[in-house]
């Protein structure tokens, strides 16, 4: 008999309709009950895709056993932390605090009233290697709850009071560039020389890193930092994280080497290394860095796109109860598929072995299967004959049992997206591109977007969940893209009025700073707030920029004043942490260089000219206006400084401001290129 996830629309949750366990979904009937009950809730937070959920499910809640003991014992929730990040976030920073470590599945028993006391990722049926086994800890949670009521109090005290002080934040002066720099030399220690990367395994991408040391290099002309980051953008290319038959890149490398991926494919990793790969090629030219941008969008086109134009979620590691299965090949597979000189070449290329040419991570010996990946980037003619032999593989794949597609569609990560396709569509003049991002914001508008409410989440034709920081965030990013990608003057527009609405819901008046989400009810400490990047830089980061850039094109100094408030809030953390906040280094970057406010005006919509001065260079401190017949009128109500801006004996005019002050317009086209060279 199903239990009450039937009609939720989570495909995680939807994974647990049929277990034994008495789920329900995060709600007041659930902690009504456990009231009423005098019972402790067992949370259980994880996603469609997660690999050790999959394992947790089918070893503990699928037995009827464990499931008699946990109905007996507790409520049992389950909470999708795709659909609701600001209770991911806050039971995650408890654990985090109590185990020092954090991650999915994440296992939180609390009271009725939703107070921790106990905290932990995966839990196996039957203890081992020191981990306490769910057998093992119903029971003992049990005693505690009806015996030691004291001991459950105190811990969720200390729980509370520990929380409280991880969001004091320290505020002081907007820092400058020691903090970046300190941030740069971080990153430099960690590098791995041998194999690209920061730190040893696992490896995660960590775009906003690489990003952020792209504009390091920018600043400083320090030849190590553009290397660390075509190293390792070189090396996550070739190594097995990429799939190198359907494209994408999986999740992170279990390894030094890139080579043993944690084979679920994100949404959001997609996007931001898509930006990284787009912007790399504009600082170095390399042909392997702008056929991954190509390839990249070629998978979500096909796996992740949304008939009318918003992109889902992610693919699953497992399938037919494995991890990695769909991706791997045994040597008697492709013997059966290619020719014999096919195989001679995949097998030189690809390092295929007969015996496997990866370990199992638990017993260390070989597995029999093979992983593709290359030690260098292929030669022109040597592409020509691996697309022959990937497109035999793609089909033979194909026929495969596919893993999950999570379908449901979330704002945050669909404007990561959005953004990457609109920056990529701008940097390689490409109208494909720019539609496809263009038609991502027609989705949020269409979709996500009710009585004037942005909502974080739509699945099989309904919309549902208030919209948190990220989402506001991450959409204004993308919305400023599209500008600079189309000049269109509605996308700066789109992007005053959500940072408005942002920043009336979120902002905190009394410190400053943006909170996370405001659902009171679900808040058992307070609003929380988030500035340290994970997976995705943190939505004060991408705030920050976003204020600064929207300033900048539009002339509203009070935008920047509310950055410099914005970074005084984190300004001890901004100084101390470094690393981990590169997405709010690229702000503090941007105000202490020579960034500029640059306007092309044009007596006609299409110039080449537009192309030879902006795309050709990598310049990511510029912020730009294209003006037109077609959008002077428009431009000048968003914008109202660029109305002075004219075109008048000649065809085009450049416009250039540096530190807020102007330079008298350029008017010939080689000294328009001198002046933003110069």
């Amino acid at each position: 008999m199903p239990n009450k996830l039937a009609k939720e629309k989570s495909p995680y949750l939807q994974q647990h309709v049929d277990n034994p366990v008495d789920w329900y979904p995060w709600g007041e009937e659930a902690f009504k009950k456990a009231k009423n009950d005098n019972k402790p809730v067992f949370l259980s937070i994880g996603y469609a895709t997660c690999h050790w959920c999959h394992v947790m499910a089918h070893e503990s809640f699928e037995d009827p056993e464990i499931a008699k003991m946990m109905n007996e014992a507790f409520v049992n929730i389950k909470v999708d932390r795709e659909e609701r990040p600001d209770i991911d976030n806050m039971y995650m920073t408890v654990c985090q605090m109590l185990t020092g470590q954090g991650g999915w599945p994440l296992t939180i028993i609390m009271t009725p009233d939703k107070e921790p006391f106990f905290a932990g990722t995966y839990i196996p049926k039957e203890a081992r290697f020191n981990r306490i086994g769910l057998r093992q800890l119903i029971p003992g949670v049990v005693g505690m709850w009806k015996n030691e009521p004291k001991r459950v109090s105190k811990a969720t005290e200390k729980i509370k009071e520990g929380f409280q002080r991880s969001q004091q934040f320290e505020n002081g002066q907007f820092p400058g560039t020691e903090a970046t720099d300190f941030a740069a030399e971080q990153l430099a220690k960690s590098f791995d020389t041998t194999h690209g990367g920061f730190g040893s395994a696992p490896k995660f991408p960590s775009p906003h890193n690489l990003m952020f040391l792209l504009r390091q290099w920018k600043i400083s002309e320090d030849q190590r930092f553009l290397d660390m980051v075509t190293e390792t953008l070189t090396a996550m290319r070739l190594g097995g994280i990429w799939d190198h038959i359907g494209y994408g890149f999986h999740r992170y490398s279990t390894d030094r080497e890139w080579l043993l991926p944690h084979f679920e494919k994100m949404l959001y990793d997609q996007a931001l290394l898509l930006l990284a790969y787009s912007e790399a090629w504009q600082a170095t030219g390399d042909p392997l860095f702008k056929q991954t941008v190509y390839e990249i969008t070629d998978y979500v086109n096909r796996k992740l796109r949304h008939p009318e134009g918003g992109f889902y979620s992610a693919e699953d590691a497992d399938s037919e109860g494995e991890e990695g299965k769909f991706y791997v090949w045994t040597f008697s597979e492709l013997k059966d598929i290619l020719e014999k000189d096919e195989l001679e070449f995949f097998t030189d290329h690809f390092q295929i072995k007969e015996e496997g040419n990866f370990e199992d991570e638990a017993t260390k010996k070989l597995t029999g299967a093979n992983i593709p990946h290359l030690q260098q980037a292929l030669s022109e003619n040597e592409s020509k004959v691996f697309q022959v032999i990937r497109k035999k593989l793609f089909e033979k794949r194909e026929t495969r049992e596919h893993p999950l597609l999570d379908d449901k569609i979330l704002t945050d990560w669909n404007s990561l997206m959005i953004a990457a396709l609109a920056k990529a569509g701008f940097i390689f003049d490409d109208e494909d591109l720019i539609s496809s991002a263009e038609q991502g914001i027609r989705f949020i508008n269409k979709e996500l977007v009710r009585s004037g409410a942005l909502l974080h989440r739509y699945k099989d034709g309904e919309a549902g969940i208030e919209a948190m920081a990220d989402d506001y965030a991450f959409l204004i990013w993308a919305l400023i893209e599209c500008y600079q990608a189309t000049f269109e003057p509605s996308y700066l527009e789109q992007a005053l009025h959500w940072n408005k609405v942002f920043s009336d819901i979120f902002w905190d008046e009394e410190n400053g700073g943006y909170f996370f989400s405001m659902q009171q009810d679900d808040q058992i400490y307070g609003p929380q707030k988030q500035l340290y990047d994970g997976a995705v830089p943190s939505s004060n980061s991408v705030a920050l920029i976003n204020l600064i850039r929207l300033s900048r094109l539009t002339g509203k100094t009070e935008l920047e004043d509310k950055a410099q408030k914005l970074g005084e809030a984190f300004s001890a953390e901004l100084i101390r942490s470094g690393s981990s906040i590169t997405h709010s280094m690229q702000a503090i970057q941007f105000l202490n260089t020579d960034s500029r406010e640059i306007t092309l005006v044009s007596s006609k919509k299409d110039t080449e000219l537009f192309n030879t001065l902006f795309r050709e260079s990598y310049a990511p401190f510029n912020v730009i206006h294209f003006k037109h017949r077609d959008n002077a009128s428009k431009l000048g109500q968003v914008a109202p400084y660029t109305d002075s801006q004219t075109v008048k004996e000649k065809e085009n005019a450049l416009y250039v401001c540096t530190n807020f002050t102007c330079d008298q317009p350029v008017f010939d086209p080689d000294e328009m290129k001198k002046t933003l060279n110069s």
